[in-house]
């Protein structure tokens, strides 16, 4: 069975058509405007999204052709150099993204973490870091995305510095692994932005230490904390946990109980939002994907195109990306309205008057 490309979900290419019909009025000849494609389209925008996914896997631009040309019925305007010219494009669009004018935008919560795919980068252990933003109006968005080390500083900072430069207001809250360089960077550039540690890295980070017969029932007394109704019973979640395996794995405990402030936060702010800033989610669910697509590749490249193509899956992605709950809640947070126990009971203008 014969299925449509319309059906099927693939690209489709414009024809090139000779239209000779003429407008009675003017006696000008009609232009062809296709109802598929838009006029200034040759191929559908889901290519776009197929070719960065067939470069990470390591495709070569001379394969594209071979590779598409049975599903697109035809290899015109799919030539190698045609394909360089779309990575050169992505390329452009990714420099222009790391380099827009963020005065105009309010991220209020960012989520931080530096992710190994395996692609292109100069540096063995080098990874991508990224930062997604939550703004005003409760929408998710991609803030800033480069490659660098995961616990180092120095790359968290230049990249926190970069964003500051081009006018990005610091965070109210920030969520990210214990073990970033990010934290030191925050501090230097965005003091003021409260700290929440991710609560899935830190449950991995304790259960390693621990052997893995005590590791269920751990691993529920560690949810028992962060599903805590509120800060304070989140806290006597923390001691219990403490009484429970303090005596044979004091360094798992410590490991919560050192950072108790930091993995707490979330506490105060909305009940709506707990479920986002308790872990960095919308990132590591992003970026499943990614590294389900990626592998290691040997072939031809720069780190400056594999970070392009991974901007553009990331990219296509963001646009599938749902609000936080309760996304007006979000405005309050950032005029400083105060939670307690995830419920408003403060309003900026109350203290004022």
């Amino acid at each position: 069975m014969v299925i449509p490309l319309f059906q099927s979900g693939l690209s489709e290419q414009a024809p090139r058509v000779n239209d000779k019909r003429v407008d009675e009025a003017t006696g000008e000849r009609k232009r062809f405007s296709s109802a598929i494609l838009p006029p200034w389209c040759r191929k559908s925008p889901k290519i776009s999204e197929v070719l960065p996914l067939l470069y990470l896997h390591g495709l070569s631009s001379g394969d594209f052709v071979p590779a598409l040309e049975q599903f697109l019925g035809s290899s015109a305007g799919l030539s190698p150099a045609t394909v360089t010219r779309l990575t050169q494009q992505w390329q452009a669009d990714h420099a222009a993204f790391m380099d827009r004018d963020l005065s105009d935008v309010d991220y209020v919560y960012v989520w931080a973490d530096g992710i190994h795919l395996n692609v292109r980068l100069e540096e063995a252990k080098a990874c991508v870091l990224v930062l997604i933003g939550v703004r005003a109006d409760g929408s998710k968005e991609l803030v800033a995305l480069k490659d660098g080390y995961r616990e180092s500083g120095e790359s968290w900072a230049d990249l926190m510095r970069d964003c500051a430069r081009r006018g990005m207001r610091a965070p109210v809250l920030a969520v990210g692994d214990g073990a970033l360089g990010f934290w030191k960077a925050l501090a230097e550039v965005f003091p003021e932005t409260r700290e929440e540690r991710c609560w899935v890295h830190k449950t991995a980070n304790v259960l390693d230490s621990m052997p893995k017969s005590a590791q269920p029932g751990a691993k529920k007394a560690i949810q028992d904390i962060y599903n805590a109704e509120d800060r304070d019973h989140a806290a006597q979640a923390i001691k219990t946990f403490a009484k429970l395996y303090g005596a044979k794995f004091p360094k798992a405990v410590k490991k919560i109980t050192d950072d108790q402030d930091q993995l707490l936060a979330f506490y105060d702010f909305p009940a709506e939002h707990w479920i986002h800033l308790r872990t960095t989610n919308p990132i590591e669910s992003t970026f499943s994907t990614v590294r389900l697509r990626t592998k290691v590749t040997r072939g031809a490249g720069s780190r400056t195109a594999a970070l392009a193509m991974v901007f553009k899956l990331v990219e296509s992605a963001q646009q599938r990306w749902r609000a936080v709950n309760a996304p007006h809640l979000v405005a309050l947070v950032r005029t400083g309205a105060r939670f307690e126990a995830g419920r408003l009971v403060e309003r900026p203008e109350t203290l004022a008057a």
